[in-house]
Order: structure tokens, then C-alpha cells, then sequence
């Protein structure tokens, strides 16, 4: 820059310079300029200054560090000691809290509350729901969910809602969509709410194999992230059995093996035992629920090495408030008889091995109480730590190599939540999130208000 300088300065003072000079200063102003576009283009660094970082794949609680976040991304991790403040960095002290990644929740329904599930409805728009679904994901990210899988949604509103938070339009966790879930016709995943005058059915009906090859085709083309399907029936569906099988496996078979051609995973609603056993051996990749599994089921979990998703506070929930709740009357005793086993059966699960990844069917219950879900599975016998690692590095490995979530790790996605104490001692301090970082944004600090 100092040559640069100099020789304008001799062509100012009317003086002859000579070509080199000239080649010089172009050089030299070509560079500056490049240099000017690479510092407008470096992504903002900020540097999170935190009294301890939980890693969650050792249990390791280190004290006094430092989180460097450029863009959305982490590039360091290290003592604070060691991390120099430079100029232009935005700091986030949190000396009392404790910081561990994003968590995440494999089974939601952004889209629906616990009154839509029955008649009431039947007179809510899709517009509506993407609507409520906008409020239920600020409602997450708040409780400190940074990414979730919305498993069903009515006429693809979770895929309108996911593409509203990825282009800024609206606040919520980054969402796994799946778009309708597919069904048979008359069972969990269908409508079964209307008379037959009507002649409606679910958007994600299909019968047979080359109708579910159709289906996945079809769902995939407007969106879907992942397949979702009902091995078995519901809980509050109406007219169906939890027990009973619904697709055939053949016809599981067949939607997994054009999913996971076409690059997605598929996650099976299954209480039933013969349902959790053949969706697992089609391949599925994980069992959504598993309420009513036997032995040979929790084994061919195990076997497979298929992942399950439990959805067990929901259970919690229901006995303390059903005989207030919206869930209708033809359901309430099939909710009484999964709530009586669900606990024993995944408790087995647990015990045997069987992977389990963090899932909540928030809508079941009010959304942003995701986090209830880990204390049952305390309860149930896994370590804090293994609770937590359900939402986070097994979550992860589920969702597939390409979402950077899960660690505190340089290259992961800068996705930081904070809590006053440590989990790994009590994990219920994890409802009660008080700082969330999304992507490299602040969506919530509690502790700025003090």
C-alpha cells in the first residue's frame, strides 16, 4: 500500500514514472481491492465466553471456555485463556452457565394441537395450521430444540412452515420435514372421522406396492425430508386397533427401498409388536413409539440395530390431564391401555440395548414441553448423560451426516443452548432453558435480563 502510495503521489506531482511503476500500481490496487472484497465477505465472528461446555459424547464438563462462531459455524472450541479478543467480535458472556448443543426432537407435529387430533378438527384450514405451526416452532426453539423431525402434517404445511423459517420469514428450529404420513386406507394415517357420504381420505393413502412406490414418489416431490408411515394402528385414530398391523411387509419393504434410493430415511409409527418386527425387518430406520412391543420385537430392534423413538412423557401427561383434554371419548381408553404398557415394554428396550434416539409427538401435549421427555427415560434406567446423548449425538447419527448437528465441535452448526447447572447431574435443568443460539443467531438469553 505504502508503494501504491508513492506512486501516485509522483503521478500527482507531475512527474513521469516509469511502466514498471505503472504495472506496480495496478498490481498493488488490484490487490487492495481484493483484499477490501475478502474482509466485506468474512463471515462475523462471535465468541461465546461460557463458565463450562458439556461435551456430550464424553460426559466431560471442561470449565472457563470459549465457543468461536464464524457465520454459522463453530471454528473453535478452546480455553478462554486462550482465545484473543479481535476487533469487530460480538461476545456473549455466560460465566454461570453451562453450554451443550442444540437438541433435538425426532417425532413432532408442529402443525397440530391436542384439539385438532379430533372433530374440532375438521374445521381448521391448512392455513390455519401452518399458522399454529409458526407459533408452536418459537415455542420449541424457545425450550431449546434447534432442529426437529415434523413426522405428518395435513396437505404439506410443515413443508410451508420449514421453508418460512429457512428464508427468515418466521422463528422456529430447523425442521426435518415429512409432509403427509403414509397410510392404509382406513387406518391410523387416513380420516377416518367423516361418513362415507363424504368418500374423503388422507392425502398419504396408498394401498399395495406399487401405490406406496407411488406415495414416496409423490410426497418426495413436494418436499418430504423423510417418509413417515403407520405400520400399526393409533392411539387417536378412530376405529382401528394399536395392536394390529396395517402395511404389509412387502409393502414396507418397497417404501424403504425407493426412499433410501432416493436419499431418504423413513421412520414407522408401530405400537403393535408384529408391526415393530416387520417394519424393522423392511428396514426402516426408526420405530416411532414401540408402545406394545414383546421380546421378539425388542430383539429384532436390537438385531437390525433400527432405531427407537419412545414419545414416553406424553404418557406422564395424559394420566395427569385426559379427563380435561380435547382427546375424544373412542380414544381415551386406547390411550388407558398403551399408557398401562408403555413403560415396561420400553424399558426392556433400554435395558436390552436397542438405540434410541429422543422423540417427544409434542401436539399429544403442549408443545415447548419437549424437554420433559428426558426425565422418564432417567426413570426408565439410562444415566443423564445417555438421555441427553438420546437428543443429541444419536438424534444426530439418525438424521444422517448431512445435518452438522448434535456437538459443540469446530464444523458442526453453531446450534448452543445454556442452562444454570449441570445436566449430567440433574437433566430436568434441561426444561428450563435460558440462552439459544440457532445457526450463529441469538434466538433467546435470559441472561441478558439480569
Amino acid at each position: 500500500m505504502k508503494a501504491l502510495k508513492n506512486s501516485f503521489a509522483h503521478v500527482s506531482a507531475g512527474r513521469e514514472i516509469s511502466p514498471w511503476g505503472v504495472l506496480i500500481a495496478v498490481v498493488l490496487a488490484t490487490l487492495a481491492g481484493m483484499a477490501l472484497t475478502a474482509s466485506a465477505q468474512a463471515p462475523k465472528r462471535t465468541v461465546i465466553r461460557a463458565g463450562r461446555v458439556l461435551n456430550v459424547r464424553t460426559g466431560e464438563l471442561r470449565a472457563n471456555q470459549a465457543i468461536v462462531i464464524e457465520g454459522d459455524k463453530i471454528s473453535q472450541i478452546a480455553p478462554s485463556s486462550e482465545v484473543t479478543a479481535a476487533a469487530g467480535d460480538a461476545t456473549i458472556d455466560l460465566p454461570d452457565a453451562t453450554l451443550l448443543p442444540g437438541l433435538i426432537d425426532m417425532h413432532t407435529h408442529l402443525t397440530f394441537d391436542l384439539n385438532s387430533l379430533g372433530y374440532q378438527g375438521l374445521s381448521i384450514s391448512t392455513a390455519r395450521e401452518a399458522l399454529h405451526g409458526a407459533r408452536n416452532a418459537r415455542r420449541t426453539l424457545d425450550a431449546g430444540f434447534t432442529t426437529v423431525r415434523n413426522l405428518g402434517a395435513k396437505n404439506y404445511a410443515d413443508i410451508a412452515l420449514r421453508d418460512a423459517i429457512n428464508d427468515g420469514d418466521v422463528v422456529g428450529p430447523r425442521i426435518v420435514a415429512s409432509g403427509p404420513a403414509l397410510g392404509i386406507t382406513g387406518g391410523h394415517c387416513d380420516e377416518n372421522l367423516l361418513p362415507p357420504a363424504f368418500h374423503f381420505e388422507g392425502e398419504g393413502v396408498a394401498d399395495g406396492v406399487e401405490g406406496v412406490q407411488h406415495k414416496v414418489r409423490e410426497v418426495i416431490k413436494y418436499g418430504a425430508e423423510v417418509i413417515k408411515i403407520c405400520a400399526t394402528g393409533g392411539v387417536l385414530s378412530k376405529g382401528d386397533d394399536p395392536n394390529a398391523s396395517q402395511y404389509t411387509l412387502e409393502e414396507m419393504k418397497a417404501i424403504v427401498a425407493d426412499a433410501h434410493r432416493l436419499g431418504r430415511r423413513v421412520a414407522a409409527h408401530a405400537h403393535g409388536a408384529e408391526g415393530v418386527r416387520w417394519a424393522s425387518e423392511a428396514g426402516v430406520d426408526s420405530i416411532e413409539h414401540g408402545h406394545l412391543m414383546d421380546d421378539a420385537a425388542v430383539a429384532t430392534l436390537k438385531k437390525n440395530g433400527t432405531y427407537l423413538v419412545p414419545t414416553l412423557f406424553l404418557g406422564e401427561y395424559m394420566e395427569k390431564n385426559m379427563d380435561r383434554s380435547d382427546v375424544p371419548e373412542f380414544s381415551k381408553q386406547k390411550m388407558r391401555d398403551v399408557i398401562a404398557a408403555m413403560r415396561k415394554n420400553t424399558g426392556k428396550a433400554f435395558a436390552a440395548g436397542v438405540k434410541v434416539a429422543f422423540g417427544t409427538d409434542a401436539a399429544v401435549y403442549p408443545h415447548g414441553l419437549n424437554a420433559g421427555e428426558f426425565h422418564v427415560y432417567v426413570q426408565l434406567g439410562m444415566t443423564p448423560l445417555a438421555a441427553i446423548q438420546t437428543a443429541t449425538i444419536n438424534a444426530s447419527d439418525l438424521l444422517g451426516s448431512k445435518y452438522l448437528v448434535g456437538t459443540l465441535e469446530p464444523g458442526r452448526w453453531a446450534d448452543v443452548i445454556a442452562v444454570d447447572s449441570d445436566p449430567t447431574k440433574d437433566v430436568t435443568i434441561l426444561e428450563h432453558v435460558k440462552f439459544v443460539m440457532k445457526g450463529g443467531t441469538v434466538y433467546k438469553n435470559d441472561y441478558s435480563k439480569r
